[in-house]
């Protein structure tokens, strides 16, 4: 996935060295309008279908995670799970991450509970394939309301969907984390519903 850490007052530094101004930095995204690292103290993922970069941060005080300032895009992983007769959508790279390490090579991530309207393009490309929506499993419901409301939208395109759910309060990297292997997730996915 390319993962990489933005430990802060690195970038600006770096790129200025290179040769870039900073008139450039500020336009790319990549620096804010103070001159500071716009993704700092996180862990980054590239996304080359958006050609964009996602930042999270991890340590205790940081709650918060974004993009460079432009669309999202598609989905994270198309290029590889479109070949699939079935592919999984998640909310987070996170939960991408853990369902590759298990062995579902299938996944995407939407980076987000709703898909845009390039991603609603890959999934709706006319090819046969089952998508299986595997949103958070919050408790106030907002993830499963999402993925109700996309499992309809995405069955008027013609494309078979499939509600998978969760435990309350889970999501596919939590409830690996907390011990649950790749034949517990299949048995998810052999549970989904319309």
């Amino acid at each position: 996935m390319r993962i990489g850490d933005a430990p802060g007052a690195c970038l600006r530094a770096h790129l200025l060295s290179l040769g870039y101004a900073c008139p450039e930095l500020l336009a790319s995204g990549v620096i804010d309008a103070r001159g500071r690292d716009r993704l700092f103290g996180c862990v980054t993922f590239p996304l080359p279908e958006a050609g964009n970069l996602y930042g999270r941060a991890i340590q205790a005080g940081f709650p918060r995670h974004g993009f460079l300032p432009r669309p999202k895009g598609g989905l994270y992983g198309w290029n590889g799970a479109r070949q699939f007769p079935s592919v999984i959508v998640v909310e987070g790279l996170f939960d991408l991450a853990v369902l590759w390490q298990a062995g579902f090579d299938n996944a995407v991530a939407a980076l987000g509970a709703h898909l845009n309207h390039a991603q609603m393009a890959q999934l709706c490309d006319g090819s046969p394939r089952t998508v299986y929506l595997c949103p958070d499993a919050d408790e106030n419901l907002a993830g499963q309301n999402a993925a109700r409301q996309l499992a309809a939208r995405l069955r008027h395109n013609g494309v078979q969907a499939r509600r998978v759910h969760l435990p309350v309060g889970e999501d596919p990297n939590s409830f690996f984390c907390r011990g649950a292997g790749a034949a517990d997730f299949q048995l998810c996915l052999e549970r989904a519903r319309p």
